[in-house]
């Protein structure tokens, strides 16, 4: 079961990992008053300064660092943020890849990826189209598929964003004063 391999402890082996890939990104601290919640302090991570824009980076890493990348490469299906991030990855460690996306996806992502030097196959109206397109394609040719949410890796990769945050706020965090006493 993926469950049984997604813990704190592969959490923390594949953040050591991908840490030279991916950004430390920045943690913004408020007051839990600002929002209407009294006795509180907020912490909003960042991570749309992460590269490629979004936490889908660290996923992304996490796949091809951790698992045998085949010569044809890697595929992934998208709405934007996994694609570009895989992209984006592919692009820094030298392999070839492939997005699929659907036709709502928006024309900055698309830009993005390309951007990025992947292959963009642009296919139905849903991403559930782009998923069949890219497993078809990945079987036929033998790419390694990395699906958005789906896969071990994905989630111990963008799991690390909550070892991020929790040394970053760790010094800053308080309870209420009702919590503490």
């Amino acid at each position: 079961m993926i469950w049984d391999t997604v813990t704190r402890a592969a959490i923390k082996s594949t953040y050591e990992a991908i840490r030279p890939h991916v950004r430390t990104t920045p943690v913004l601290a408020a007051d839990g008053a600002d929002f209407g919640l009294d006795g509180v302090a907020l912490f909003f991570k960042l991570e749309h300064t992460q590269h490629a824009g979004s936490f889908k980076t660290r996923g992304a890493f996490a796949n091809l660092l951790g698992r045998r990348l085949p010569a044809a490469g890697v595929a992934a299906a998208s709405g934007g943020n996994h694609g570009a991030a895989v992209a984006y990855a592919a692009m820094r460690l030298g392999h070839k890849a492939r997005i699929f996306v659907p036709t709502i996806s928006s024309p900055a992502k698309i830009a993005r990826i390309r951007g990025y030097g992947a292959e963009l196959v642009i296919g139905g109206p849903t991403y559930a189209d782009a998923l069949a397109d890219c497993e078809r394609w990945a079987q036929d040719s033998g790419a390694l598929s990395i699906h958005a949410f789906d896969e071990a890796e994905t989630m111990l990769g963008q799991g690390s964003v909550g070892l991020e945050l929790e040394r970053q706020t760790s010094t800053r965090c308080w309870l209420p004063s009702a919590v503490a006493g």
